[in-house]
């Protein structure tokens, strides 16, 4: 069993694989006879054009575990079902549990790719480490992402007309009573075609800012994609969503005035050109498209900052964004703090269209990918 000093040694060996990060070059070895699925498949029966982000059972889904040892063995795909879980699981009785999000998407000339999934491993194995469990390594996080999503393959929406979301698990499933790390972990990769987050579509997103329910403290796990930071919000979310609002904004715990982050997303200031985002320090998810949207703004000019953002400061803003792998990049036509609506202008020519279009035409391989950013699946 893993426990104590010996949990974490083993967790800091396994985050050593990060001289191995900035490998492109993964090769998908299925675990599985070639028989179990063929990639030839006719595209599944769906309305394409009214995708929206539910949950829809696919075929496939990858499983591996591992045991005290800390290393994870060969996986496989099983068809898509119901798992067995001891009652006693350390993810159900303390929560000890991690999940990730990351999508395949289906180029014009019907290539599938992945964006910059070996970030989503990285961020896991960050994730693990302050959770105290083991995680895969960067190749067998990356490679179960791109079995999965070959498995699926007919899942995958046409060019323009969505993706696969995919899902990466890191659960304690061995049983525990007493409050220690599971004796056994299981990573397992489910995936299900969506369009827009938001059931309202692409229209601007009207937020409330929460000062009574917090998301996240110092010293807690707020900085990793614990499963454990979510229900937490669903009140909050309920509450707004009941008084016509899409969505939460959250501001920090202590002083009770810094913004920090959105539910499911990061969040984005523009005032003429700079953009801001809140600093992350440990309350605040760093999210893969929120790296990516900072990139490309410097790309494009703007003075890039990291910050602490009052939330006085969302009234002289010109502009608002929020980003995630599920929410892609949406602007926020409205935030009501303190009773006050702060309306923002919505025209084409917002900056967070220009960093969304630019991140786009990177995915489907109209603007050249500079940083190596697209893995392609073979």
């Amino acid at each position: 069993m893993i426990r104590g000093a010996a949990c974490f040694r083993k967790l800091f060996q396994s985050s050593a694989v990060s001289s191995k990060f900035a490998a492109r070059c993964y090769t998908a070895q299925a675990a599985v006879q070639p028989a179990i699925y063929s990639s030839d498949e006719e595209s599944a029966d769906i309305d394409w054009d009214n995708l929206g982000f539910n949950l829809m059972q696919t075929d496939y889904m990858y499983m591996t575990k591992c045991s005290d040892d800390g290393v994870f063995r060969k996986g496989q795909l099983n068809r898509y079902g119901n798992i067995n879980l001891s009652p006693s699981a350390g993810v159900l009785n303390y929560g000890q549990g991690l999940f990730e999000g990351t999508k395949a998407y289906r180029r014009d000339d019907g290539r599938v790719f992945l964006f910059r999934p070996e970030q989503n491993a990285i961020r896991m194995q960050i994730g693990a480490e302050r959770m105290c469990m083991p995680s895969p390594t960067t190749d067998q996080f990356v490679d179960a992402v791109k079995q999965t999503a070959l498995a699926n393959k007919r899942w995958i929406p046409p060019s323009g007309k969505g993706s696969l979301y995919i899902r990466p698990l890191l659960i304690g499933t061995g049983p525990i009573l007493g409050l220690a790390p599971a004796p056994e972990y299981t990573f397992l990769v489910y995936a299900c075609p969506v369009g827009n987050y938001f059931k309202q579509g692409t229209a601007p997103l009207n937020l409330y800012v929460e000062e009574d329910v917090h998301r996240a403290s110092r010293g807690g796990a707020g900085g990793v994609k614990s499963i454990t930071n979510y229900a937490p919000v669903l009140k909050a979310m309920k509450n707004a969503k009941a008084n016509g609002y899409s969505d939460v904004l959250y501001v920090d715990a202590v002083n009770k005035k810094y913004i920090e982050e959105v539910s499911s997303c990061n969040i984005f200031l523009v005032k003429g050109n700079v953009l801001s985002t809140p600093i992350a320090k440990g309350t605040i998810l760093e999210g893969i498209t929120r790296k990516s949207i900072m990139d490309i703004a410097h790309d494009l000019g703007y003075t890039v900052e990291e910050r602490l953002i009052e939330a006085d400061e969302l009234i002289s803003a010109d502009e608002v964004f929020c980003t995630g792998t599920a929410v892609g990049v949406a602007p926020v036509g409205s935030i009501t703090y303190k009773g006050q609506r702060i309306e923002y202008k919505i025209s084409s020519d917002l900056s967070c269209k220009q960093f969304y279009s630019r991140l786009v035409g990177i995915q489907r391989g109209v603007i050249k990918d500079e940083r190596d950013w697209i893995v392609e699946i073979e």
